[in-house]
């Protein structure tokens, strides 16, 4: 099965893994960053599609969104679905 969405994907992969801005930037652009051991404690990670996970706030059970960099690991941009 052909995925619509993989070139455009890829290419967010590709620019958001070259972004080495440390946490302080991601935050500032971005608001809220986790890392691994946060996102664990504030989400239920419900699927993943790179550079994207599907989650449940724990908190509250709101259904959202992440955008992901592989390394350093940070979530970030959350947004609801």
């Amino acid at each position: 099965m052909q995925d619509a969405t993989e070139d455009t994907r890829r290419a967010l992969v590709s620019e958001i893994n070259a972004d080495t801005s440390s946490r302080d930037v991601l935050e500032a652009e971005y608001g809220q960053v986790w890392d691994t051991q946060q996102l664990n404690e504030a989400f239920e990670v419900t699927g993943f599609m790179a550079p994207f996970v599907v989650v449940k706030r724990k908190s509250d059970g709101v259904v959202g969104s992440l955008l992901f960099r592989h390394s350093p690991r940070y979530y970030f941009s959350f947004s609801k679905s």
